[in-house]
């Protein structure tokens, strides 16, 4: 077993594969947990799926696999899901929950209205353009880990840089407009990096699972503490051990999905924090909750007694 996991490490499509995966899996966990504890976890979801159709209109302008102009047209119709749901939850239309259902589910089938169309036209280059619903993280080249890490790179720059706007916006929206920022300009923000992240995630695990990345590392770590910063560490954490240790299970076994691999992996590590953790999992919680159950029953007989 040693032996084998050795020489995966020491293979070069898994080095490039387990690099991308896992510098996916630390944007994903770092820009999920704001919008986790923003209430706005299932944003991601909405925005994954409303990425497709602007991948196959992408490729049916150009009539080939360019993948820049393929993320290019998914981040377009991500940009428009985004503002479609931002001003029907805010105009009062519908409620956040149902905008992000409505728009979810009709980007979603257009996308799959137009990738039927596509798969029957003449056109050999359309192959391989369904990995984008499941993904296939294995057929990951250098350029694409190149592409990943500079916009995570970007991506974690602009945290970092905005930490203090993205903190306040977050825990106290109300608060931080009376104070004078461009609360718009920073949702903005913060939606454009999900964006990024997502649709860089879409040739690894696809439109379907990358939700997952989004939500899962952040839910863990919010188990383990109170703190933003040590969340927001800890997310990115569970995100890259999450993709590195996918990447090794879909390299050892035959026909195992790289992505799928990753998702198990990361639903192991939430299951264990909301399980273990020390103060807010559930059996520290039943733990509290019992030794608080005896000091009152203790103070009761000691009332009875007086």
């Amino acid at each position: 077993m040693i032996e084998t996991i050795s020489a995966i490490f020491q293979d070069y499509t898994f080095q490039i594969v387990a690099l991308g995966t896992g510098i996916l899996g630390l944007m994903s966990g770092v820009i999920g947990s704001f919008a986790t504890l923003q209430k706005e976890s299932l944003l991601g979801d909405a925005l994954s799926h409303a990425a497709l159709p602007g991948v196959i209109i992408g490729f049916m302008i150009i009539g080939r696999k360019e993948w820049l102009f393929l993320l290019g047209g998914a981040a377009i119709s991500g940009l428009i899901a985004t503002a479609l749901i931002q001003w029907m939850s805010k105009s009062g239309i519908v409620k956040f929950d149902s905008a992000l259902s409505l728009i979810l589910s009709s980007f979603f089938g257009f996308g799959l209205v137009l990738m039927t169309y596509v798969q029957k036209q003449p056109n050999a280059d359309q192959a391989g353009i369904e990995n984008f619903i499941y993904g296939q993280a294995s057929s990951m080249l250098l350029r694409d880990v190149q592409l990943l890490a500079t916009a995570s790179g970007i991506g974690l720059f602009l945290v970092i840089v905005f930490w203090k706007e993205f903190k306040l916006y977050t825990f106290n929206r109300q608060y931080a407009q009376t104070l004078g920022l461009n609360t718009q300009f920073i949702q903005f923000l913060i939606s454009t990096i999900m964006i990024i992240t997502i649709i860089l995630g879409l040739e690894a695990v696809g439109v379907i699972l990358m939700s997952a990345l989004l939500v899962g590392p952040a839910v863990g770590a919010r188990q383990w503490t109170n703190r933003l910063s040590v969340m927001v560490t800890l997310a990115g954490a569970f995100g890259l051990i999450s993709g590195v240790i996918g990447t090794l299970i879909s390299s050892m076994y035959v026909q195992i999905p790289t992505g799928p691999s990753i998702v198990v992996v990361l639903s192991i590590i939430v299951f264990f924090s909301l399980f273990f953790a020390p103060k807010r999992g559930i059996l520290a919680t039943r733990r509290e909750y019992r030794l608080k159950k005896k000091r009152y029953s203790r103070s009761l007989d000691d009332n009875i007694t007086q």
